[in-house]
């Protein structure tokens, strides 16, 4: 069975950061259910970002993915894209990527992975890409249209900066991919409740209890359920046969409807009081 990465993430400012696997290790460990919610990278600004992302882990985020800004987001529903679109046409590219990273790892002290589409990080080069978001922060990578058969040099470049590189599960995964994925795969396993795009759905859920006993067959890594959780309600249940929850659109959709007037505070603490409503429902439910 595959285990979580041992590594830590340095910090932008050279302070040490819990590593993205042993931080979710360490919340199974107590009886407490991950909860990771997602931001766009430069929507609509980087001191947004800092000031959501700010709010997100003072209201109870084990982990925050950080969503990188790109033209083709294959996996992203219309929220999410319209995201990306907003981070882009605000300048974010991926040469500022690296200072928008290490922003928010100085303002923040759980882990961030980074969610990012393959065509960034080839532009960049593995390598480099990976060195230069270990430097500023990042502790584990998402990429959703890399094809598990070509994570070889991805997986070499993040095994040597301590980056950890989440594999992901579907509904429709055989259990020999799921297999190939668990050996593959360091953090956790993205579990991916439903086949298609994110954003909000009512069959969200029917396939993700079956789903998560599969993928437990073949590894012991925390297992977070993601795509189209979009309530406390969603939240409880999908967690109730996973170790955690990441939860996008939902909050990505209720910022961005606050309208292009509303402050970076104004923005946060929405997001805050978000995450803090799915923080206590998690609790709540863990304790009863």
């Amino acid at each position: 069975m595959s285990s979580s990465n041992p590594h830590e993430g340095r910090a932008g400012t050279g302070r040490r950061r819990p590593g993205l696997g042993a931080a979710l290790e360490a919340c199974r460990a107590s009886g407490r259910k991950v909860l990771a919610p997602y931001l766009m990278l430069g929507d609509p600004d980087v001191a947004t970002s800092v000031a959501v992302a700010r709010a997100m882990a003072a209201a109870g985020a084990d982990a925050i993915e950080l969503g990188v800004p790109f033209s083709d987001p294959l996996a992203d529903g219309p929220t999410i894209q319209a995201a990306g679109v907003r981070a882009l046409a605000g300048g974010l590219r991926v040469g500022r990527l690296e200072s928008a990273v290490a922003s928010i790892r100085d303002a923040v002290d759980c882990p961030l992975a980074l969610m990012s589409y393959v065509n960034p990080l080839l532009q960049r080069g593995y390598a480099d890409f990976v060195a230069a978001m270990a430097a500023a922060g990042a502790n584990g990578l998402i990429v959703p249209d890399l094809p598990l058969e070509e994570t070889m040099p991805l997986g070499a470049a993040c095994r040597g900066h301590g980056v950890d590189l989440v594999g992901f599960a579907a509904p429709t995964s055989t259990d020999a991919r799921l297999a190939a994925v668990a050996r593959s795969a360091t953090g956790f396993i993205y579990c991916v409740s439903v086949a298609g795009v994110t954003g909000p759905r009512s069959d969200t859920l029917q396939r993700v209890p079956a789903t998560v006993a599969r993928v437990r067959r073949v590894t012991d890594l925390p297992v977070l359920v993601g795509f189209g959780i979009d309530s406390p309600q969603k939240a409880v249940a999908a967690a109730a046969v996973a170790d955690g929850v990441i939860v996008a659109s939902w909050i990505v959709a209720a910022v961005a409807d606050l309208g292009p007037g509303a402050t970076p505070a104004e923005r946060a603490e929405l997001a805050g009081a978000m995450v803090g409503g799915l923080r206590r429902a998690l609790d709540g439910a863990a304790a009863g």
